[in-house]
């Protein structure tokens, strides 16, 4: 039997995690639910390394993103047998990735936030339910959410969980739905915030593709090659009207000019990690796809103890987006991931069987899915890269007016009175299932307004991901992970406030004396507010 929580949290991705850590840490009773059988969503169950901005060795995050980010490094000194140069590193990129500055395997965070999380549990204050979702919630007159309904998907039993505060962590928004707040989903009309990407008119099943990442590591002589895929002839013969040949192949557009530009595959190249620059302001880094996204670099420890890297596949091949996520009905939703899965493996089997090599042959046969890796037993990841999710109708909307740096120049920008915190990602959107090719475009270091996570009506539900107050087209700056983790944290912080100080989140966003209250306690936490100067990005 689980007792009332004063704060119910659905959804255990990184917003979850930072929203539980930060209500404990208040003092507060939290429920935690979660999908998957692991927490930490896009880190872990969706496999994706970390993007961040330039400056996050630095500043630019909150302090307790810091710590996930050097508990994740220490694990490595400790348990992994680096060479000495690498374990002198304070900057450790245990992957050697070329997408980021931490790229790791999802089990070390795993380990990590379970860690993070473990003197919550003991104390009791925390609940964590894994392998439940969301089925059912209890609105009442009064704008309130009064319970959720979560359903365990190991077997089928129901349980409803009433809480004095409500927060939906989940991947796609959809406590948003279920408990009737309102939200946008997909493109919004260029009229409605005169943005210059936006659509003439609005596109709700217009979402940005999702995509299912797996992990390999190759062993030249051996034989892993995976059954034909069911539809992997589909896959084979499809090439996208924005696309210059086949999906499957190692020509693609580059997301920010558009321009044709192949692709390199190698598979464990000889050049030694150390020297891998990973910022990709001064280069995207993903025209050699090995080491774009890699979570092992062998030459990294003492000699002998990997036959080989670990990279993860998050590449513009496996992208899908040709049934949306949201809005089009569960049918719909469960075909759009199982068709995403389909494309992922025919990936993997055109990289065995077909794929051109550097020598004039063709198939990397050596190619080995790693399902210890992403804890499943195909290799690929438990839960799709969601990139884009229901969004609430917000006090405050950030747009494209606020962030994109064509639009507010160099050092512009909007700064928000109510900032309780920061980030800086480009706008970047995948092709979607509109038909859309990228729109990736430049956006300035930004503030993320207190607004953004206050509904319109609701008093007592808040965001803690990608579903707070953004347009399709501002999404996709403000989605990444040190930002869904900050938006998690705050998230977290103004529920337990509220209770302890008896107000509510639009008041703390409204009144001046109010917020400054609450600024103090993000302040205390360690949450940056504002940047510094930032220029050269």
């Amino acid at each position: 039997m689980i007792p009332e929580p004063d704060i119910l949290i659905v959804g255990g991705g990184l917003g979850g995690v930072a929203a539980a850590l930060a209500a404990c840490r208040a003092g507060r009773s939290v429920v935690l639910t979660e999908e998957t059988d692991w927490i930490g969503g896009q880190l872990t169950s969706q496999a994706v390394p970390p993007d961040e901005h330039p400056w996050v060795e630095r500043f630019g995050t909150t302090a307790s993103y810091r710590h996930l980010r050097e508990s994740i490094r220490d694990f490595y000194r400790q348990w992994y047998p680096m060479r000495a140069e690498a374990l002198a590193l304070t900057s450790l990129n245990p992957g050697a990735g070329r997408v980021s500055k931490l790229c790791h395997e999802p089990r070390v965070a795993l380990t990590v936030m379970e860690s993070m999380l473990a003197p919550h549990r003991a104390s009791g204050r925390l609940t964590l339910l894994t392998e439940h979702r969301p089925v059912a919630a209890e609105a009442a007159e009064d704008d309130t959410v009064r319970s959720v309904t979560v359903e365990s998907l190991r077997d089928g039993g129901r349980r409803t969980i009433a809480a004095r505060y409500v927060i939906d962590a989940t991947e796609t928004g959809e406590l948003l739905e279920l408990a009737g707040v309102e939200y946008a989903v997909g493109a919004e009309a260029r009229a409605e915030y005169d943005e210059p990407h936006a659509p003439e008119t609005a596109q709700p099943l217009n979402q940005q593709g999702i995509t299912v990442c797996f992990a390999l590591s190759y062993h030249e002589g051996e034989d892993h090659t995976i059954e034909k895929p069911a539809d992997y002839d589909f896959w084979r013969s499809y090439r996208p009207d924005f696309w210059p040949g086949p999906l499957l192949g190692f020509l693609a557009p580059d997301p920010r000019t558009l321009e044709a530009v192949p692709r390199t595959f190698v598979p464990n190249p000889d050049l030694d990690p150390l020297d891998v620059s990973a910022d990709q302001s001064a280069d995207a880094g993903d025209k050699e796809l090995w080491g774009f996204r890699r979570i092992l670099a062998r030459k990294l420890h003492r000699d002998g103890a990997f036959d080989s890297d670990i990279t993860l596949v998050n590449w513009p091949l496996n992208d899908y987006w040709l049934k949306p996520l949201i809005g089009g009905g569960a049918e719909t939703a469960a075909q759009a991931v199982a068709e995403a899965r389909q494309l992922s493996l025919s990936v993997l089997y055109w990289l065995q069987t077909e794929a051109p090599r550097a020598d004039g042959g063709t198939g990397f046969p050596g190619l080995r899915p790693r399902p210890d890796v992403t804890g499943t037993s195909d290799g690929l990841a438990k839960a799709p890269y969601v990139r884009e999710s229901r969004r609430i109708k917000a006090v405050t909307t950030i747009t494209e007016h606020d962030v994109a740096i064509d639009l507010v120049g160099p050092y512009g920008g909007t700064r928000y009175r109510d900032s309780v915190g920061v980030g800086n990602y480009r706008i970047d959107l995948h092709p979607s299932t509109g038909g859309d090719t990228y729109v990736d475009i430049g956006s300035v270091p930004f503030e993320i307004p207190l607004g953004a996570l206050v509904p319109r009506r609701v008093r007592n539900l808040l965001p803690a991901g990608k579903n707070i107050g953004t347009t399709h087209i501002t999404n996709g700056c403000y989605r990444l992970h040190p930002v869904e983790w900050n938006i998690g944290e705050v998230a977290g912080a103004l529920a337990a406030h509220c209770l302890a100080e008896g107000v509510e989140p639009h008041q703390v966003q409204s009144e001046d004396k109010r917020f400054d209250a609450f600024a103090g306690v993000l302040d205390r936490a360690g949450i940056q507010r504002n940047w510094p100067d930032v220029r050269g990005y």
